[in-house]
């Protein structure tokens, strides 16, 4: 669905990410993780146009990511932010709402498909009127993931989507989120810091260190069979009761 050949990014003339090549495939839930600066925010939002490469090319769906088709690519990307990245201005419904009533979606389409979002997220319908200072931190979050999925989108990008949330909360939203991935079967690629929260979603993990690709493959080839000493710092410096028994 993604594919990166030989893309490289820079800041202040410093290499942030790359050159790398990469492809993520269709249907799975790919989970990028690393310390931070390691480049993986900066990957998420080069695959939906955000940036653009200094070298290389981004392709989505066979499409370049370029300027020009950025635009027609977001919308068939859903992308979630930290602590759901909501206009404070807007309730949980305009958030929800805001980009297909742009599009212009009549009234009972646009009402329908919220409706159908809330029972799939499990938001609380009474709370679509309130305003995102008035939800919790998970609410937010599943507030931010139903505007992603508004526009039924063929990949969803997650960008350290529960850094922020209390351990219970978080432990929900990921049983939650997992089994959302798992109904709609759409090609999902997360960014997180935590090896047991990738362990617990990915079909595959792409570990990242100063910008490069150090391995990339299933939760086991990394625990069994780490492609550098690197990798084994790592899961050494995480390894505890939250990755799960079965990825070991």
């Amino acid at each position: 669905m993604f594919h990166l050949d030989g893309t490289t990014k820079r800041f202040a003339g410093r290499t942030a990410l790359g050159p790398i090549t990469l492809a993520l495939p269709a249907g799975k839930t790919t989970v990028l993780i690393g310390p931070s600066g390691c480049g993986k925010s900066t990957l998420l939002r080069l695959l939906i146009g955000l940036i653009d490469p200094d070298s290389g090319a981004v392709r989505f769906d066979n499409m370049p990511v370029t300027s020009v088709t950025a635009r027609a690519i977001r919308l068939r990307v859903g992308y979630v932010l930290q602590d759901g990245g909501l206009f404070p201005h807007l309730s949980a419904r305009g958030n929800v709402a805001l980009l297909v009533r742009h599009l212009g979606w009549p009234a009972p389409k646009v009402e329908s498909r919220i409706a159908e979002l809330a029972a799939l997220a499990r938001f609380p319908t009474d709370a679509l009127d309130r305003y995102p200072q008035h939800l919790s931190g998970g609410q937010r979050q599943r507030v931010g993931l139903m505007r992603a999925l508004m526009l039924d989108p063929d990949a969803l990008l997650l960008d350290e989507p529960l850094g922020a949330l209390d351990p219970l909360v978080r432990a929900e939203l990921q049983d939650d989120l997992r089994e959302i991935f798992r109904t709609l079967g759409k090609t999902v690629v997360l960014v997180t810091h935590d090896l047991g929260e990738a362990a617990f979603f990915a079909d595959r993990i792409v570990l990242l260190k100063d910008g490069a690709i150090v391995q990339a493959g299933a939760p086991a080839d990394l625990w069994h069979r780490p492609a550098d000493p690197f990798v084994t710092r790592f899961i050494q410096a995480q390894r505890g009761p939250q990755i799960p028994a079965e990825a070991a």
